[in-house]
């Protein structure tokens, strides 16, 4: 279980993302005005905060939606799931499609710091149900 920190969307592809707070996520397609939702398998990303956090104190100049995240969540640690794994938010139900990805070379963060942590600890999923999801939110790891 796990505590969301940041909803980030952007409305266009290849720029960092910003903190909405709120958003609506829709069946098979995503987050409502973010540039990578669509019917694909990488609809929504989520990063942990945890490692977010353990790159900040590198000296990382980041924010919330930085690496591209849409949500930033607290206590899971993604990249250890399988795939198919599911997460439940409020009415809104998530199924784990992808685990890492390549960086683009024009990744901002990367430029600054010569690393970035999207690659290797980001995850992707699709929206199976659709709703609301806010900061404060629990996001639960279904069994």
């Amino acid at each position: 279980m796990g505590m969301v920190k940041a909803v980030c969307i952007s409305e266009k592809k290849g720029v960092q993302k910003q903190n909405i707070h709120q958003a609506n996520f829709i069946v098979n397609f995503g987050i409502e005005n973010d540039a990578h939702a669509g019917n694909w398998h990488r609809q929504v990303s989520l990063l942990s905060f945890d490692k977010v956090e353990e790159f900040r104190n590198l000296g990382a100049p980041i924010v919330d939606g930085s690496f591209g995240e849409n949500l930033l969540v607290e206590g899971i640690d993604f990249k250890t799931l399988p795939i198919g794994t599911k997460f439940a938010c409020n009415d809104v139900l998530l199924e784990l499609t992808q685990i890492g990805k390549q960086c683009h070379h024009g990744c901002e963060i990367f430029k600054k710091m010569g690393d970035c942590i999207m690659p290797r600890e980001g995850v992707f999923a699709i929206v199976l149900e659709g709703g609301s999801i806010k900061e404060g939110d629990i996001l639960k790891i279904l069994e």
